[in-house]
C-alpha cells in the first residue's frame, strides 16, 4: 500500500477514536481542515513537521502514524 494511504487511514483512524471531526483535528494541531482531508485520503504528503504535530495533537508517537 501507498504510504501516503497508510498514514491517512491511520490519521483516520486515530482522529476517530477521539471522536473528532476533521475540523476538530485541524483547529486543534493548527493545520487546515483541507489539509487533513488532503491527508487522510492519501493526496497530500505531508511534513515529518506536520505528522509530529498531528500525532501531538492525538496523543501517540509519531511512527504511530506510519505502521
Amino acid at each position: 500500500m501507498d504510504i501516503r494511504k497508510q498514514v491517512g487511514l491511520n490519521v483516520r483512524r486515530y482522529r476517530e477514536t477521539k471522536g473528532w471531526s476533521q475540523e476538530e483535528l485541524a483547529f486543534e494541531c493548527g493545520l487546515h481542515r483541507t489539509y487533513i482531508s488532503g491527508i487522510e485520503r492519501g493526496v497530500r504528503n505531508p511534513t515529518v513537521t506536520s505528522l509530529e504535530r498531528i500525532a501531538q495533537t492525538l496523543e501517540v508517537e509519531p511512527f504511530e502514524l506510519l505502521k
